[in-house]
């Protein structure tokens, strides 16, 4: 690592990973961990933000995140009104960009980012793409399904998010009649949203189909057809009966395998890679069937815990494009004026995450994936088109010399270079990575508003900026 930083996981670390976090000499409550703490829950913060909570308590910090209190800054009186406004301008006008451009809207502006990443998390889960949908209506209706249910039980979740006219579309589930059952919910239910490859056989998944049948949309609701529902006996993950599709759904969430599949999907969202062991994920997983798949319980519980504040934990996980995208401009309190949502939606699908268009069931792949050559340049890129403004849609450039003034440091090059590698980096440079940023600026005498953008694009490409 270039930015300094404790990266050893302690023996308590490892020992008690679901232990409540307390601050001590090996794990402090520093702007690494602050930073850390807005940038896995949401889309980063401000820096009167992190000061704030770098002066109070992880506990009361965590609150604040949990309980959609983390933003500090105003949050638009109409803020819902207009959020439906764009939504349904976007539905009217049949608009898919403009549809992107709302949930970016909700990223920024939003109380609850928190909220956002996880319906984000449930976008990619029960993953379902306009392309062959062709609905922006079923579209929203399913966005705004994961955003109201994102810390409900799973159950209640999976049973809304199955039945989701969208969802049902893409799967081909109208399809799915008595005498010619159609396997393709089925076998995403029990193999992606739920039980995961192993834990069941083909003649499951046929049988399965058999209880789903008699699913449709009509008038872009969800109907069971009574006269196209194979009401005969079935035999599913060994257990017989004439199930229907809500039997289903119930057999599949008290599973075990479904615990052990969302505890791997929460702690894929808040954790890194090997920043977490198997047998903590599998003592979620119990605690979760405990608390009736409780996403809530389970999201509070990680992200209060000793692992989650682990410095193995701590910029260990790559940023997906839309946090990406969106973060930044948090961090560098780019809102008056705002960027273009719809040209920060589109910089967002350059770079491998197209909202609303996953590339298939399976989500996308994630991790190291979305780290190639090309989506290396079009981050470089995009940092440019943000320091210069005009490439994201706001009328000025970026002024990190006022930037840094406002926050109490001189405008310097060193002062500038550090500073904003706090907000972007949530932590202090070393001598030798600030020196290699300082070189490709140029001599000190030249220093003024355009290096000092430059700065900013550079330390927003930098390796460490990637991660989250």
């Amino acid at each position: 690592m270039i930015i300094e930083s404790d990266v050893l996981t302690t023996s308590s670390e490892r020992a008690l990973p679901w232990t409540p976090y307390v601050p001590n000499a090996e794990a402090p409550w520093n702007l690494a961990r602050v930073a850390h703490l807005h940038r896995r829950t949401g889309f980063g913060a401000s820096w009167d933000e992190l000061q704030r909570d770098l002066k109070d308590s992880p506990e009361a910090s965590i609150d604040r995140v949990l309980s959609c209190k983390a933003c500090s800054g105003e949050i638009p009186e109409d803020f819902e009104a207009t959020s439906t406004l764009l939504a349904e301008a976007a539905v009217t006008s049949n608009d898919p960009a403009r549809l992107k451009a709302w949930w970016v809207y909700r990223m920024l502006f939003g109380p609850d980012p928190l909220g956002e990443r996880l319906t984000l998390l449930w976008h990619d889960h029960f993953a379902t793409s306009n392309l062959k949908v062709d609905n922006l209506e079923a579209m929203r209706q399913q966005n705004a399904t994961f955003r109201r249910l994102a810390r409900a039980p799973f159950g209640e979740l999976l049973s809304a998010a199955v039945q989701a006219p969208a969802l049902l579309t893409w799967l081909d589930a109208p399809a799915n009649r008595k005498g010619h059952p159609n396997e393709n919910l089925a076998r995403e239910l029990m193999e992606l949203f739920t039980l995961g490859i192993g834990h069941f056989g083909e003649p499951d998944v046929q049988e399965a189909a058999r209880a789903l049948t008699g699913w449709a949309v009509n008038e872009d609701r969800f109907r069971v057809v009574a006269n196209q529902h194979d009401d005969g006996e079935k035999t599913i993950l060994g257990r017989t009966g004439r199930w229907s599709g809500d039997d289903l759904i119930g057999m599949l969430r008290e599973h075990p395998a479904t615990s052990e599949r969302l505890a791997r999907r929460l702690c894929g969202l808040f954790f890194g890679e090997r920043a977490i062991e198997a047998d903590a994920v599998s003592d979620l997983a119990a605690s979760l069937r405990m608390h009736d798949l409780d996403v809530g319980w389970a999201v509070a519980r990680i992200v209060r815990s000793n692992a989650f504040f682990a410095a193995a934990n701590v910029q260990s996980q790559i940023a997906v494009p839309v946090e990406f995208v969106v973060g930044p401009i948090r961090a560098l309190e780019l809102l008056e004026p705002p960027p273009s949502t719809l040209v920060l939606a589109d910089w967002s699908a350059r770079l491998g995450q197209d909202l609303f268009y996953p590339p298939n069931v399976g989500g996308w792949p994630g991790g190291r994936s979305w780290l190639t050559t090309r989506s290396l340049i079009g981050r470089a890129n995009y940092a440019s088109a943000l320091a210069d403004g005009k490439g994201v849609g706001r009328p000025e450039p970026l002024d990190a010399l006022a930037l840094t003034e406002r926050s109490g440091r001189g405008q310097g090059r060193d002062e500038v270079i550090t500073h904003i590698a706090e907000r972007l980096l949530g932590a202090e440079p070393s001598a030798k990575w600030h020196d290699r940023i300082a070189s490709g600026l140029g001599p000190q005498s030249a220093w003024g508003p355009e290096p000092a953008r430059r700065a900013v694009a550079l330390i927003l490409s930098c390796p460490e900026a990637q991660l989250a």
